[in-house]
């Protein structure tokens, strides 16, 4: 699914213009965005928790030439779905 289709969404079930729809849509991204770029985790009741993890410098391998190098600290975005999620998508599979 992307931004465009979740504003067409938005528009088709709250009534607001494509425009402003997608302005909503952008702006709960970009606070999204930008709490995790300050390294806050974002939770999401009944969907899900976005969480900043810290991975360190480790050893690994250059799959084209098989060298050894070192893969420098990071950090990274995790996504943690609630039971809830998790629940509906284990009915929409049964």
């Amino acid at each position: 699914m992307t931004k465009a289709e979740i504003a067409r969404i938005v528009h088709e079930r709250v009534g607001l213009t494509k425009k402003e729809s997608a302005e909503i849509v952008e702006s709960v991204l970009d606070v999204i965005r930008d709490s995790l770029e300050r390294g806050e985790n974002v939770k999401v009741s009944g969907f899900g928790h976005f969480m900043v993890r810290e991975k360190h410098a480790r050893r690994g391998r250059n799959p084209k030439t098989g060298t050894d190098i070192t893969i420098e600290p990071r950090s990274v975005v995790t996504f943690r779905a609630s039971p809830l999620l998790k629940d509906k998508l284990a009915e929409a599979t049964e």
